[in-house]
Formats: C-alpha cells, structure tokens, sequence
C-alpha cells in the first residue's frame, strides 16, 4: 500500500513549485499525496503576479476532512503565507495531539505509517517537515512580515525538520551566510534553540559543489554534497526537497536517510531539467520524472 503523505501548501499554477510539484515528488518516489491548499498562487517561473490567500475556515476543513478519510505516514508545510493560515494550521494540527515519532523511524511500519493499538495507524505519530517558504526564486514576497514570528513560535514547536535556503536563513537568524562553516555556525544556533533538526540549503552559495547541512538537535551535523547545476532556473527545488524528505520518511527511511535520497532525487530533476521557449522567453522546469523509463509511453 502507498504511504500516504499530506502536503499543506500553496497552488503553483504553472506546477513547477508548490503543492503540484510536491504532487509530482511524492507519486515519483512513491507515495500518494493528498493536499491542503492554502494560497492560489498566479505565477511563472521568475514572475508572481497574484496571491490569493485561501480562508482559514476552509484550510482547517481541508485539512479535518483528510485525516478522517486517510492515515497520513507525513506531513509537509511549505507556503503559509499569513499569520492566520500558520495560527490556523497549527491549531487545526493540534487537534489530532500529533507528536514526531522516534528520531530512528524504528516505529514506522513497512509502508510508512506508524501503527498504534490494534495495528491501526496511530496519527497522533506523523513528522512534519516545514519548509518556512519566504520568498520566491523570482525574488517576490510569499509571507507577511509578521508572519516570520509565528514561524518560530507556532510551527517550529511541531518540527521533526525545517529546510530553510539562504536567504531565510538571514530572516531567522540575522547571518548572511557566505561559507559552509558560517551555514554548520547558523544550523548549529537554529536547532539548539527550537529543539529541533534544521537542514540548511546552500546552493545560494553557487559553488561548484551544492552542499546542504542537516544539523539534529543534539548538535549532529551531517553534510550532503552534489555537483552545482549552472545556467538552469530552479523553481521549486525547496518545495521539491521537502516534498521528497517526507516521502522518505513516510516511506520508513530515518531522517538522515531520507535526506540524502531526496538530494539525490531533486540534484537528478535540477540535471536533467526541462525548458520551453516562447515569444522570445525561455521557461525552465524541474523534471520530476527524470528516473521513469517513458519509452513505452511515447506518443506516435
């Protein structure tokens, strides 16, 4: 049986980030997604245009209506965009008194989901991975200013892991960070002061290598590396990283493992990415599917 993960996140109308690339992730690595839109989102690759928050009454029943009908094995935020969406997700989350099972993933069953009395999927156990989405690839805002604050307080608390790039390293923690030791530095202060793992991104630095940081919050420091991709527009990557990290999970992987299946599977969309020209425009995208042997599919 599919692992069922849940994604609560924005609609990326032109499916190369939000809740339809997370859609794409989790089916390519083998789960069923489910999602909880929270943003309609009018946008291209290196353009937002509109945001359409959705209202919390129908991101909460979404997200109520879900858990009835499925046993969610993980879970993943990406854009929350409002204080009211996060206060609304949490609290609709913490009507299920949901607790990150064991570091180890010993108590995932073999398709992913924890088992409670009975053999039943016990969902109060579900990680949670948070990607705090903050700003667009293109540059543009997808969270109030005052939102950032009920990150840290509201969400974090919930965390089995959160995925922040760069730049929303710099609006968590006030670092500009240029190094691989300024990140280790930064992922080391972030997960001893919410009690949580951080999985700091570094391809902003542009070096030859993309290296990524999962700092636990013991102080363990993992280091993942992957050739850097130059010349390529990568909408969507952190939504398809996390995506991937909790299907992974769901899946029964522990969380350094399922980080390091994940950087391989977003290095491989990044690589062996799409692109379309039109009117003198070039659109890039990832390939979600580059692994899946499509010969028998082609069309005559």
């Amino acid at each position: 049986m599919l692992p069922v993960v849940l994604t609560i996140a924005g609609s990326d109308n032109s499916a190369g980030a939000g809740a339809q690339a997370d859609l794409k992730t989790i089916s390519a690595l083998g789960g069923y997604g489910i999602t909880a839109i929270t943003c309609v989102v009018a946008e291209v690759p290196g353009k937002v245009s509109a945001v359409h928050p959705i209202p919390g009454a129908i991101v909460a029943e979404q997200i109520r209506l879900l858990f009835s009908a499925f046993p969610i094995a993980a879970i993943k935020t990406g854009m929350l965009y409002s204080t009211e969406i996060i206060r609304t997700v949490v609290e609709t989350l913490n009507e299920f008194k949901i607790q990150n099972p064991k570091p180890s993933g010993a108590s995932q069953t073999a398709s992913g989901s924890p088992k409670g009395e009975g053999g039943r999927p016990n969902q109060s156990e579900i990680p949670i991975i948070v990607d705090p989405v903050m700003v667009a690839t293109s540059g543009d805002p997808l969270l109030l200013p005052d939102a950032v604050a009920r990150y840290r307080e509201l969400l974090f608390p919930l965390a089995a892991l959160v995925t922040p790039n760069l730049d929303e390293v710099r609006t968590l923690t006030g670092r500009t960070i240029t190094s691989i030791a300024e990140m280790r530095d930064a992922g080391l202060e972030l997960a001893a002061r919410h009690g949580t793992a951080f999985l700091i991104k570094g391809g902003h630095l542009r070096e030859s290598v993309a290296t990524d940081l999962l700092v636990l919050h013991d102080g363990t420091v993992h280091t993942y590396e992957a050739p850097f991709v130059p010349g390529v527009n990568t909408h969507g990557t952190g939504c398809t990283y996390s995506a991937a990290i909790a299907t992974g999970l769901a899946r029964g992987l522990d969380l350094p493992a399922a980080v390091g299946e994940a950087k391989k599977f977003v290095t491989a969309a990044i690589t062996n990415f799409l692109r379309w020209e039109k009117d003198g425009r070039t659109t890039d995208a990832l390939h979600h599917f580059s692994a899946w042997k499509l010969s028998k599919f082609r069309l005559n």
